[in-house]
């Protein structure tokens, strides 16, 4: 983590909370339009993807909302947040006691944030920048997918190495506020929450999201 990601973070980012889970400070942005521009040069140079990290996505706090809740499906096991963003569910597994936390982000401006985040509520977690979808998905008990099926390539990647996380053994949780291409079957639903939202981000001001346990019938 460089000090320029770090910096940028700070500089375009305000420390604060998500509506649905107050108990973890964040930096976030406080306006969405001025972040999206200042990133876009960096993107241009560097091939980056836009500033999801910046933003506490629907997913990402419908699972902070549930391990804080419910603890005992995180403490004592080896979680992973993949793609992690702010790292705000891999924040919550840790209060929950998990025994190893691992956040999964190939954006360094990410990584950054997690750094930041993670100081900022005093929790440890392995930030991990290689792309695990070219590996064998292994060592986790538990493994957080939120928000994922927004675009088609990336969901179909993801579910496939999801499929494979499953087969080896891991819990799989798949936190979805009605994208597209979220799969059709393999859900039981164990939670839902609505999560108020911004309407420069999404298209309505709630978006009620589901938790499901994800486990494909031809496995």
């Amino acid at each position: 983590m460089t000090d320029r990601y770090v910096r940028f973070v700070q500089a375009n980012t305000v420390v604060t909370t998500a509506s649905l889970v107050p108990e973890i400070r964040l930096h976030l942005a406080s306006e969405v339009t001025p972040l999206w521009h200042a990133t876009e040069a960096e993107m241009e140079r560097e091939g980056l993807p836009p500033p999801y990290w910046a933003f506490a996505w629907p997913g990402g706090q419908a699972f902070t909302r549930l391990l804080l809740d419910r603890p005992e499906l995180a403490h004592g096991r080896a979680v992973l947040d993949f793609a992690a963003g702010s790292g705000i569910a891999a924040i919550a597994a840790a209060r929950s006691g998990a025994a190893k936390i691992t956040a999964s982000e190939i954006d360094p401006f990410a990584l950054a944030a997690i750094g930041l985040n993670t100081a900022l509520n005093d929790v440890t977690v392995v930030a991990d920048a290689t792309d695990l979808l070219e590996s064998p998905p292994s060592g986790w008990d538990l493994i957080l997918a939120g928000d994922v099926c927004y675009e088609r390539p990336m969901a179909a990647r993801v579910i496939a190495w999801l499929d494979r996380a499953v087969a080896a053994g891991a819990e799989v949780l798949v936190a979805d506020p009605g994208r597209a291409y979220l799969p059709k079957g393999g859900l039981d639903e164990l939670a839902r929450y609505d999560v108020p939202t911004s309407l420069d981000l999404e298209n309505r001001k709630i978006m009620t999201t589901v938790i499901y346990r994800y486990a494909p019938s031809s496995l």
